[in-house]
């Protein structure tokens, strides 16, 4: 995963997504060139709701103003992963054959137009946490033989929550989710990815549907929420039950919900009480954010002094 960016005095990046205001993302890449002493470099967040992607790509791309910095990138969040790589020049491999775009790099040999490359850092951000928990579950899990993973949801993220699972060697991946149909959905990416994927329709609120899921899940080593907060609290309840009934998680169980605030969500508190390992979403934003400022910058940052920054960030709120 490699850009070419300019490097020139100063740069200019942002988030893009609607809504947006939420997003910490300005923490994460400000104590990032913070710590690698890039002056002159800035992180905002545009709200920019859909449809007004084309005007946002042509001002990103747009050769500078004398003295004014020129954009290196652009972060990306709802509604545009999915909308973003058809406005784009180029799009890396793992983007397209995921569906979904978090990450435009603007390539500028010149000081004229630049080229905006798509690239996708969920997938290595959700590798990472997962990594991270499983460490603390006793070692990595995705190295033992059997091992089963579910994704709930079907959408952008769920889409790179496959390919990071296939990339961890899961045997087995289960996809619950209401809707499984269309070519943005997560049956489509993993069509795409060569993957392999049972589909588990869910009725979120049917309590024989609720229990299925939950009986599914509990039976998995790996496990990623895609969800937003609060939509997979229907499973709590069903899934402290499977959990008891079979005696707890799966030896090393390692579970990533991706919602940060609030924290902890019902879905992740039934899955600590139990012993698994359980990453917030908090910690897939950082691991892909490291990647992020790599491309956007042409520099590695340092992982402590934006883990810092953030934990600082969630804390006041």
């Amino acid at each position: 995963m490699t850009a070419s960016v300019d490097r020139g005095p100063g740069g200019r990046a942002a988030v893009i997504g609607h809504p947006v205001s939420h997003s910490l993302s300005p923490v994460l890449h400000r104590a990032a060139y913070e710590d690698l002493g890039l002056e002159g470099w800035g992180y905002g967040i545009l709200e920019v709701p859909a449809g007004g992607l084309a005007g946002v790509l042509e001002q990103v791309a747009a050769a500078p103003e004398p003295g004014e910095p020129a954009w290196v990138g652009l972060s990306v969040t709802m509604p545009h992963k999915q909308d973003l790589a058809e406005a784009l020049d180029v799009v890396d491999p793992l983007a397209q054959a995921v569906g979904a775009v978090n990450t435009v790099v603007v390539q500028r040999p010149g000081r004229d137009r630049g080229l905006l490359t798509g690239f996708n850092t969920d997938v290595v951000g959700i590798v990472e946490a997962l990594h991270e928990a499983g460490r603390g579950a006793g070692g990595p899990v995705w190295q033992r033989p059997g091992r089963r993973a579910l994704v709930l949801g079907a959408g952008a993220t769920a889409c790179s929550a496959l390919a990071a699972l296939a990339q961890l060697g899961a045997a087995s991946i289960t996809v619950a989710a209401r809707n499984h149909a269309g070519p943005r959905r997560a049956l489509a990416a993993a069509h795409r990815m060569g993957l392999e994927v049972e589909a588990l329709g869910w009725s979120p609120g049917e309590p024989g549907s609720d229990a299925r899921v939950a009986a599914e899940m509990a039976r998995c080593e790996l496990v990623v929420s895609t969800l937003p907060a609060g939509l997979a609290d229907h499973l709590s309840a069903p899934l402290d039950h499977a959990l008891a009934d079979q005696g707890g998680p799966r030896p090393g169980a390692a579970v990533l919900d991706v919602v940060y605030d609030p924290w902890p969500t019902l879905l992740a508190a039934v899955w600590e009480r139990h012993g698994a390992a359980v990453a917030p979403g908090w910690l897939m934003l950082l691991h892909q954010a490291v990647p992020q400022v790599r491309l956007m910058t042409g520099r590695t940052p340092r992982l402590a002094p934006m883990r810092a920054a953030l934990r600082e960030a969630l804390d006041a709120r």
